[in-house]
């Protein structure tokens, strides 16, 4: 089982990523850098919370896991 930190910093890694991500397609799309920083920062806020919520959900699952 995971702990809360270790999926805590899983998420915030995959989210600074997504950031970046999000950002330079915010800005492909639109020209702005400060509405593609908007997208990503919205995106990143929501993305966040629910990484983080389905990590623990996952962390509780036993299915698919080997013993040993």
């Amino acid at each position: 089982m995971e702990t809360r930190a270790r999926s805590l910093v899983k998420a915030v890694l995959w989210n600074v990523i997504g950031l970046a991500v999000m950002t330079l397609v915010g800005l492909a799309m639109t020209g702005s850098a400060a509405i593609g920083g908007a997208m990503a920062a919205i995106n990143t806020a929501i993305g966040l919370s629910t990484y983080f919520l389905y990590e623990r959900v996952w962390s509780q699952v036993e299915w698919g896991r080997a013993n040993g």
